[in-house]
């Protein structure tokens, strides 16, 4: 593969971002950092691509913070930091599926999480491991608390130990726990699916799933009518819908995807 920290390639409307520091279990170097938040930013800008799969070579998909930096978790003056990619992920109007090809751990468990569907190898570990080495795992409690219930994460974030991935599906930090020669053919299942809903329709999805547990009964019931209302006066509705009643394939899917 080329030399670069992160790549990005695009086919048939799906952006595939690959962290590519297998010799240093792409961790969460500067360069990486820099590298994921503008592959990202690409992804998201470019009108060609419908979601983004993100993954990694090598047997680790993210080993967390650079442990060999001057200071470890921190980023230089002027760059890019990891809740920037966070935050570019959860904002992100198109889904970004993991592809987790290996190991994750301390903060590699955060952008395993922060990612809208997950598939994991059930042969790799995944782990909270912050405390073994003097730490917590504070940035991405952020991303990870919210799929947990509170006993999972207190014996997880307290015990440093490294689990497996059919733990993490149950206690919901992924999708899907699969044999690696599923890995692909599950990833490819979602991405078909996904990528057959209306672009303004899956940015909204994803805007429901992050504001409306925040809000009270009336409230949330107040905001989701009035968007429901927005959505079916679009014109991807109005196309959508009568696509569906000609038995037709929508527009927005691409055409290598459209039987």
């Amino acid at each position: 593969m080329p030399d670069e920290a992160v790549l990005l390639s695009v086919t048939a409307g799906v952006a595939t971002i690959t962290l590519n520091l297998p010799e240093q279990k792409n961790s969460l170097s500067d360069e990486l950092v820099n590298g994921l938040a503008d592959r990202l930013d690409a992804a998201i800008a470019d009108p060609a691509v419908r979601l983004i799969v993100l993954t990694n070579a090598g047997n680790t998909f993210c080993a967390g913070a650079d442990l060999k930096s001057k200071r470890p978790g921190v980023n230089s003056a002027g760059d890019r930091t990891f809740v920037d990619v966070f935050r570019i992920i959860q904002q992100s109007p198109k889904p970004v599926i993991g592809r987790v090809d290996g190991h994750a751990t301390g903060g590699g468990v955060g952008l395993v999480a922060v990612c809208d569907v997950s598939v994991m190898r059930n042969d790799a570990k995944i782990g909270f491991t912050e405390v073994r080495i003097g730490v917590a795992p504070a940035v991405i409690s952020v991303v990870c608390l919210p799929k947990m219930r509170r006993a999972d994460a207190s014996e997880l974030f307290l015990s440093g130990e490294r689990f497996t991935p059919d733990r993490a599906a149950a206690v919901g930090l992924i999708n899907r726990s699969v044999d690696p020669s599923e890995l692909d053919a599950t990833v490819e299942r979602f991405v078909d699916q996904i990528i057959r809903g209306g672009p303004n329709a899956l940015a909204a999805a994803k805007e429901l799933i992050t504001t409306v547990a925040d809000m009270d009964l009336d409230e949330a019931f107040a905001w989701t009518a009035k968007r429901s209302q927005e959505l079916f006066d679009q014109t991807e509705a109005k196309v959508g819908i009568q696509s569906f009643l000609d038995r037709t394939a929508a527009p927005w899917i691409p055409e290598e995807r459209r039987s």
